[in-house]
């Protein structure tokens, strides 16, 4: 009777010693390392010496960056969310037999190395590409504008790299939705956009806050966009993080900039979580 209450603990006993590994004992690395010596260096060796300091100081250097980080990432977001929703919803109830060939080609993109299809965008949005000279028929841009090197080509790669992760969990959540409530409404003289909003929308919560997640936190640290497409005096947050700790060698920096960061994510997704009322996920 007794190994049989303790039969659970057991089967969580390897995931917990994988988190301890690869996750706790990391994390608590990364803290004291945002403790060091800031005049510590690879030669000299460097120390814990609680130097909280650390903190103010990457704020006030690279607190413009972590701002940009933000806004981008929330932009990429919403339109994932956007298109990502209209998508999900044509293949949970428009595509009939041929559901399980979108979904395929919806994860297709995740069998291509992700900097193989973020380079494949400097190629779309060339200054000579179709894309380009569809903008300046269109008057939308300059002449001799470009779009390549700019926010909106970085905020493009974010969008584009990340709309899988939002599509799914909104298509899961959508196909769960019973036809007959949306019908429901519409024979209440609900609107469509009324029926949206107080039947389908609240049923799809759990996936909407899901994609949220999905899309924001890794976009929010993502850097690689912004290196390959934007622009070099555009610099975000995880450009900040791999600089300091690869060609700087300033650890004690990198790391009060990666506690930051870590810290303002949980914050942010604890908050939206709590406020978004999805019972489900909390």
């Amino acid at each position: 009777m007794r190994n049989r209450r303790l039969l659970p603990y057991w089967l969580l006993l390897p995931a917990g010693i994988w988190l301890v590994l690869f996750f706790l004992i990391p994390f608590l690395s990364l803290v004291a390392t945002s403790l060091y010596d800031p005049n510590g260096s690879v030669l000299t060796g460097y120390h814990v010496t609680w130097h909280v300091q650390n903190f103010g100081h990457v704020i006030t250097t690279y607190g413009a960056h972590l701002w940009r980080s933000f806004w981008w990432a929330l932009i990429a977001t919403v339109l994932c969310l956007v298109l990502g929703y209209a998508l999900a919803y044509t293949i949970a109830f428009k595509t009939g037999r041929w559901k399980n060939i979108v979904l395929v080609m919806v994860i297709a993109p995740f069998f291509t190395s992700f900097l193989i299809r973020t380079d494949a965008w400097k190629l779309i949005l060339a200054d000579r590409g179709w894309v380009v000279q569809a903008l300046q028929h269109l008057h939308l841009i300059a002449g001799d504008g470009r779009v390549l090197a700019t926010p909106v080509a970085a905020i493009a790669g974010l969008t584009y790299n990340y709309l899988p992760f939002a599509i799914l969990p909104l298509y899961t959540s959508i196909e769960k939705v019973d036809l007959r409530l949306i019908e429901a409404a519409g024979d209440l003289y609900a609107s469509p956009l009324r029926a949206f909003t107080r039947v389908t929308l609240p049923l799809t919560m759990p996936g909407v806050v899901s994609a949220t997640l999905l899309t924001f936190i890794p976009a929010m640290g993502d850097y690689i966009n912004a290196q390959l497409l934007g622009s070099t005096n555009d610099r975000v947050i995880g450009s900040d993080i791999q600089s300091l700790f690869t060609t700087t060698q300033d650890y004690a920096s990198a790391g009060a900039l990666s506690v930051i960061l870590l810290a303002l994510i949980l914050v942010m997704t604890l908050y939206y979580v709590r406020r978004s009322g999805t019972e489900e996920l909390l």
